[in-house]
């Protein structure tokens, strides 16, 4: 019965090899809501990664997990929306945020116009049998067999897995084509350890010269020692204009003190900016520019202190989602030597599409 927080991944550089740490099996990294799925008879949970319920924003997934999953089962997987042309379907991850929504009527349209469909990839439970202190190979092994009847269209889908190393490297690098955020590999002798980062996960890893727009202040800053929350990045679209991609934020606390005085001389007013008229939002938009809330905000100061956009810094993301970094950006080094308005989003790599329909159809 929930809470039951799920076992994690701790990361890792490269697809290891299982003749060096043992045998692993690998799958896809799915970019979605975490989620465990709870059903016993006509009851059904789902539960988000930090335990809170996500039940009432995907009626249509509880409606796929009575017509399409064992009786009385606990799974662990991944919810996620799909978007695109037949052919050409990949991941959305905004279009999930936008699911999570305080108003029933609004719940019950974006379940009929963004359906949202589940992969599972562990079992916990079915029936009266207990499987979180059994090693992944027996709980993959009653998993596949519980879910060999689900059809291809879903919206339940069992992910693919391999122990071929070879293979999981062809898909880190083809599958992202399709908006998936990696690999992971499992120890395939290793019991399911709640909350414990027993798993692994290799992650798509680029850097970008982005330009210095603005900078926040940490939660912790004072006037008295003031201390960088973090960096707000930008790039030139095709038509010049500089828009937010995305924050560096990791930095320790004497680097965070340090850099306050750096950047102090490029303080200005943000009249003077090109992201003066973005202040006149009240809400959320579609570029998610600096300064607006959101439901994911909950109301936190979202301000900024504007910086001329003159200097260039070099970053390390993992992939994109629409026009900006899905995560944190990692600071690598100043560029000096790069100007500013030569960095656009035109450096950045885009991914051959792949067919996200294809992954989910092709099990093991």
């Amino acid at each position: 019965m929930p809470p039951v927080r799920p076992m994690l991944a701790k990361s890792v550089t490269g697809v290891p090899d299982p003749a060096k740490v043992g045998p692993l099996s690998f799958e896809p990294k799915w970019d979605g809501f975490r989620c465990l799925v709870f059903r016993d008879g006509d009851e059904v949970e789902l539960t988000s990664r930090n335990t809170k319920p996500l039940t009432r924003y995907f009626p249509e997934v509880v409606a796929a997990v009575l017509a399409q999953l064992p009786e009385r089962c606990v799974l662990d997987g991944e919810l996620f929306v799909a978007a695109g042309p037949p052919g050409s379907a990949r991941l959305e991850f905004e279009v999930l945020q936008e699911r999570i929504h305080p108003a029933d009527s609004r719940v019950r349209m974006l379940a009929e116009t963004t359906p949202a469909g589940f992969v599972a990839f562990d079992l916990l439970a079915l029936g009266d049998t207990s499987y979180v202190d059994r090693p992944f190979s027996e709980r993959r092994a009653a998993l596949a067999d519980a879910l060999a009847d689900l059809p291809d269209a879903g919206p339940c889908h069992l992910t693919r897995t391999t122990t071929d190393p070879v293979e999981a490297r062809a898909w880190f690098s083809t599958f992202e084509g399709a908006g998936l955020d990696g690999v992971v590999a499992k120890p395939l002798d290793a019991p399911y350890v709640e909350n414990g980062r027993t798993m692994l996960k290799i992650k798509h890893e680029r850097t970008a010269d982005v330009v210095l727009a603005g900078l926040r202040e940490h939660k912790t800053s004072t006037p008295e020692r003031p201390l960088l929350g973090s960096l707000l990045l930008g790039l030139h679209d095709a038509d010049g204009q500089l828009q937010h991609i995305g924050v560096s934020a990791s930095f320790t606390a004497t680097r965070r003190a340090e850099l306050m005085d750096e950047l102090a001389e490029l303080v200005c007013p943000i009249a003077e900016h090109p992201w003066g008229s973005w202040q006149e939002w009240a809400i959320a938009n579609p570029d998610r520019v600096p300064g607006t809330q959101s439901r994911w905000s909950a109301g936190k100061d979202l301000s900024f202190t504007p910086l001329r956009p003159e200097r260039v810094l070099e970053v390390k993301y993992d992939h994109m989602e629409g026009r900006r970094f899905r995560h944190t950006a990692h600071f690598l080094r100043w560029r000096p030597d790069r100007d500013a308005a030569s960095c656009g989003y035109d450096q950045l790599d885009e991914p051959d599409g792949y067919d996200l329909s294809a992954i989910l159809k092709n099990r093991d």
